[in-house]
């Protein structure tokens, strides 16, 4: 599975972790690098000095390439920025927002720059400021999410940005999926919710197996009314949000619901009201894993489904 991405990242399979927030630490970041894909850790709302701790860990326990993964909202954005160029950290991906500002800090720190882009025009932008790749991502990914779905948005990113690779994210969860991207242009594929389930995961027991069980069924949107749509697994949180949402509640009185509730569901296991996001692959994820029984069963699927077509090495 050698692409242009893997050439990249110089990682060896062109398989990227979700920098989700709460969720993407080091145990599971590095398990992630150690097992051939690139480990992230997700930045999310958090300090700078907690990115930096997260970064070092990393290190004591790979000495492959990872990444972290900035949420341009954060008030701590800034300084995670610099502690990002500071550590020298091999790849960055961002999210909710445009990393401009940031572009010329981490290039001359060495740092990959891999933007996420819901839509074609931001994808060109990336090109222009000078991304080394983007990550096109489609609706059906758990948390924040577009309008467009994968199979959409995929190609047209494809074809909008001349000079740098994409990497499909959003409804991939098994080797077809990874196949699929390729065959849509993709030169990777950045993947979730399958890896939330795995073992190196800290996420709270509880969460793992609403995902294991969970059917093609179980994932609602929220939040669509305020602009800012998160996909999570259903619950009486995601209930009580949408009945609210449908009659019309005020921005401030949905945003009392979801406060902290994705730190309940991670930490404390609350599956009631925590906010367990997941993608609508969550019903494929049938067991928990090893980071490295998960990648070598996605890389020996896709593998027997791409064999011959010269699509990749």
């Amino acid at each position: 599975m050698k692409t242009e991405i893997t050439a990249l990242l110089g990682t060896e399979y062109p398989i990227i972790q979700g920098g989700m927030a709460w969720v993407a630490e080091h145990h599971l970041a590095a398990a992630v690098s150690e097992a051939g894909g690139l480990g992230i850790i997700g930045a999310a709302n958090a300090p700078a000095d907690w990115v930096r701790e997260q970064i070092h860990k990393v290190r004591e326990l790979t000495k492959k390439p990872f990444g972290v993964n900035v949420m341009l909202m954060s008030p701590y954005a800034e300084e995670v920025a610099k502690v990002i160029a500071e550590e020298k950290v091999p790849v960055v991906t961002t999210g909710a927002g445009n990393p401009e500002k940031y572009m010329e800090l981490w290039k001359s720190a060495g740092t990959k720059v891999i933007p996420v882009v819901a839509s074609t025009a931001l994808a060109k932008r990336m090109e222009r400021c000078g991304a080394d790749a983007v990550i096109a991502e489609g609706c059906e990914s758990g948390g924040h999410v577009g309008e467009t779905t994968t199979m959409a948005l995929v190609p047209q990113v494809v074809d909008a940005v001349e000079k740098i690779p994409v990497i499909a994210a959003g409804g991939i969860g098994d080797g077809r999926g990874i196949a699929a991207a390729f065959m849509l242009g993709a030169k990777g594929v950045q993947m979730g919710t399958a890896f939330v389930a795995t073992k190196e995961s800290q996420v709270h027991e509880n969460y793992k197996q609403c995902i294991i069980k969970a059917k093609d069924i179980d994932t609602r949107v929220t939040g669509r009314t305020t602009g800012h749509p998160v996909r999570a697994l259903r619950n009486q949180m995601t209930k009580e949000y949408l009945k609210k949402e449908a009659e019309g509640a005020s921005f401030e009185e949905l945003e009392l619901l979801t406060l902290g509730s994705l730190r309940r569901a991670v930490q404390e296991g609350d599956t009631r009201n925590g906010s367990m996001m997941a993608g609508q692959i969550a019903g494929l994820v049938k067991e928990e894993l090893s980071c490295k029984e998960l990648i070598d069963k996605l890389v020996k699927e896709t593998d027997a489904l791409m064999k011959g077509t010269g699509i990749y090495e």
